[in-house]
């Protein structure tokens, strides 16, 4: 049997209503819309509402998927939903998406690789579709960060914000859009940004936060900004190609001096990078997939560009693709 090929066909989005703006945080915290912006690049991010968990947005991801390239869902044989914030230990957040959406007959898993894990649901996606044992997977990366954070955490609550980001991977006819990936891990660093769970420590060290949040800013910086020029280079070497071939970064948007910083070391520089960290802050697993559809809606990502993607975060964990951009252009992309 000839090894099958996988395409991205379709895309959609979703972001809460509420707005929550550098001047609420000032409210909130001891901070200053100068001081966020100075050091992280964020204006506003979105909340979700008391009732509305991450199945929630993720069902809305794929239904503005739905309207705006007319397609459907209901052949789908596999629903990958990256997240770190699931409503439930179990069921699973794809199994929600699945009974919200009705679709018949599929399997549902769920990733967590924090902010790298959209990057890595595309990789098993393009894994399961190539294997020839799938032909249509939905992959969604979606989160309810706010739910997490400590609000009386200055450090951290004027980062995080909740969306949802949802791509159709399908068997292609012709030549594929997956053209090289990539990933690592460096575990020994999971107790700078955790979550706790079951265990309250972790290697002996005793955890923070009952349940929220906590992160050290200062030692994910200095993880990335080490970590991602080479590995990145990496990539892009691995798709036999040179930097200047590719035509936008899309990394997780963490946070806008942290990709400054990234960029500044090559190999792709500031101005061919695509990011939703001013209006969406750190969604995690949301933030490529909303920077993707900003830049297609603005224009800016055209059909046949060729993009790398990398995600990283808790792990501390990271993933890359390089991909051809083929999603059509979609007549709806404006409406609503």
């Amino acid at each position: 049997m000839n090894q099958s090929m996988s395409t991205i066909t379709a895309m959609g989005t979703y972001v809460p209503d509420r707005i929550l703006s550098n001047a609420d945080l000032e409210k909130l915290v001891e901070t200053s819309d100068e001081w966020i912006v100075q050091r992280t690049g964020m204006r506003e991010r979105r909340i979700a509402a008391d009732d509305q968990f991450v199945s929630d947005l993720a069902t809305k991801a794929v239904e503005d998927m739905m309207r705006r390239y007319k397609v459907n869902v209901e052949d789908v044989d596999m629903i990958l939903v990256a997240t770190s914030t699931p409503e439930y230990s179990f069921p699973s957040t794809a199994s929600r998406v699945q009974a919200n959406l009705k679709i018949p007959h599929t399997g549902v898993l769920d990733l967590n690789a924090a902010c790298a894990g959209f990057t890595y649901g595309l990789q098993l996606a393009d894994s399961l579709v190539t294997s020839g044992m799938y032909h249509k997977v939905l992959v969604i990366g979606a989160e309810t960060l706010s739910k997490i954070t400590d609000y009386t955490d200055r450090t951290t609550c004027v980062l995080f914000g909740d969306g949802a980001g949802a791509f159709l991977v399908e068997r292609a006819a012709g030549k594929g859009d997956f053209m090289a990936a990539i990933s690592g891990t460096s575990g020994e660093g999971g107790i700078h940004l955790y979550k706790t769970g079951l265990s309250s420590e972790m290697n002996g060290v005793p955890l923070q936060g009952e349940g929220c949040l906590v992160q050290n800013g200062r030692e994910i910086y200095k993880w990335a900004v080490r970590t991602i020029p080479e590995q990145l280079s990496g990539l892009i070497a691995k798709a036999d190609m040179k930097p200047e071939q590719i035509d936008w970064f899309v990394p997780h948007s963490a946070n806008l001096r942290m990709i400054e910083a990234v960029c500044e070391r090559g190999p792709v520089p500031l101005e061919r990078t695509l990011t939703s960290v001013e209006y969406r802050g750190n969604t995690s697993a949301a933030s490529i997939p909303l920077a993707l559809q900003l830049a297609v809606d603005e224009g800016r990502l055209k059909n046949g560009h060729q993009i790398a993607l990398f995600g990283f975060g808790g792990g501390l964990t990271y993933a890359g693709l390089v991909l051809r951009w083929s999603v059509p252009d979609s007549p709806s992309a404006n409406e609503g």
